[in-house]
């Protein structure tokens, strides 16, 4: 690769990841602040960690309809075409509804159902009812700023959003304590406050998202793409992205279940779990970024029929995400006695807490190299059978069945466990570097799409 083609991708690529890594991180703070300041009362931290697993559901929904909406939003920037990305847009959001509808009705209607799915304890069922009930409104907010900012992010206004995400969490932070602590005369509301701020902060988001989108006027959500989409673009969007949809939502129920089963062994398990979970994404905020940063970079190029020139960005895409999975596992490691110290958990929650944070070494690498690979080059080009197979065999025909196993058939020590359960990343490793090289994903998805067929 020329120099002057080296600039330009590394500032190509830096543009996005750095916004994109702030932005990570910010929205990683949200369930941080929310464990800092229930530490104190450990039932409805654990209470508040188990709830937000449906939230996480909910945005493995959403992302996965936003990450379609990304692999041909990308491909069509590079094409300039800007109508497509109007048709997307709109189809994108109609896919969108039932499902907010789905998660809306349950948490609303059905909580305390949705809590026993996670744990049996009583103590934290009571806790996370109302939880559940008022952050219900924020799901709504949630999946239609997701999708929006797939959007924005890849017609260039990944700062805007970032400083949407910023303002955010800020909002989530400082209503956190007002409600949470019964701050300014406010009643002292516990988990439920933790609730009503994280609603207040997602509905402040969305707003963001739609101003910028209105002011910025480089793509907007017409209500003509929302009620009708053209069939070229719904088969199309159907052939590549429906893989990855059942990829993220077989992936992420398969998540849960290692929450559902960590949530049966006890009220220890379990907050040490919450902690640790929250440094795992705090952490990974740059591999997120790198992923999503990654499918713009190469998808762009893809879309333009510069497929030589992708191939050697996902290259080097691939060489930082493992140079950079090594550094952040051994940084998560190294937390582990600074956490320590600054917890308030019985000392059996803290040994938990302190052996899982150094089991995270190994699962950063992977979680860096896998986010980077399927979410992210692979998706780029429409690649995305691959992961499906790839993360269902994974999670489903190993990491469950031998953690069911380990904890309630051999009943094995909570450890012993979790460091199965934490596997996932690892075990796949070999089958996605291999699939890597085989250069699949190398394709442009949008080449014959015109305009008015869309």
């Amino acid at each position: 690769m020329p120099i002057s083609e080296k600039a330009a991708f590394r500032k190509k690529l830096i543009s996005l990841i750095l916004p994109m890594t702030l932005q990570n991180f910010m929205f990683s703070l949200v369930p941080l602040s929310d464990t800092i300041m229930l530490v104190s009362d450990q039932d409805a931290m654990s209470a508040v960690s188990l709830a937000s697993q449906v939230a996480f559901v909910f945005s493995m929904f959403s992302m996965a309809i936003s990450s379609g909406c990304s692999m041909f939003a990308a491909q069509f920037w590079g094409k300039g075409d800007k109508q497509s990305i109007e048709r997307l847009f709109g189809y994108c959001i109609r896919l969108l509804l039932p499902i907010l509808v789905l998660f809306f009705g349950c948490t609303m209607f059905m909580p305390e159902a949705v809590m026993r799915i996670y744990t049996n304890e009583p103590t934290l069922i009571a806790h996370g009812i109302p939880y559940l009930r008022i952050a219900s409104f924020s799901y709504v907010c949630m999946g239609l700023s997701i999708v929006y900012e797939s959007i924005l992010k890849n017609v260039g206004l990944v700062k805007q959003c970032t400083f949407a995400s910023g303002v955010m969490v800020i909002l989530n932070v400082c209503l956190n304590a007002v409600f949470i602590y019964g701050l300014f005369g406010v009643p002292k509301m516990g988990a439920t406050g933790a609730a009503i701020a994280t609603t207040i902060s997602a509905f402040a988001g969305l707003l963001f998202c739609i101003y910028f989108s209105l002011t910025k006027k480089i793509v907007s959500l017409r209500l003509k793409y929302v009620l009708k989409t053209g069939i070229k673009l719904r088969q199309r969007f159907s052939k590549y992205s429906a893989p990855f949809f059942l990829n993220q939502i077989i992936w992420s129920i398969g998540f849960t279940m290692i929450t559902v089963i960590m949530g049966h062994l006890g009220n220890d398990a379990v907050a040490a779990n919450a902690i640790v979970t929250v440094i795992k994404d705090i952490v990974s905020s740059f591999c997120y970024a790198l992923g999503a940063g990654g499918a713009i970079v190469v998808g762009n190029e893809l879309g333009a029929g510069r497929l030589e020139t992708a191939k050697d960005y996902g290259r080097r895409i691939m060489k930082l995400c493992v140079v950079s999975g090594i550094l952040l596992g051994l940084l998560a490691a190294s937390t582990a006695p600074l956490v320590i110290r600054f917890v308030n958990l019985t000392p059996r929650a803290e040994h938990f807490l302190f052996i899982m944070i150094l089991m995270c070494s190994y699962y950063i690498l992977g979680r860096s190299i896998n986010c980077t690979t399927i979410g992210g080059i692979f998706s780029a080009g429409g690649d995305t059978k691959f992961g499906f197979i790839c993360d269902t065999v994974t999670m489903w025909a190993f990491i469950i069945p031998i953690g069911c196993i380990a904890a309630f058939v051999l009943k094995l020590p909570v450890l012993v466990v979790y460091f199965l359960l934490n596997l996932d990343e690892i075990v796949k490793l070999p089958v996605v570097i291999a699939r890597y090289r085989q250069f699949k994903w190398v394709r442009n998805i949008v080449n014959d799409m015109e305009t008015d067929e869309v």
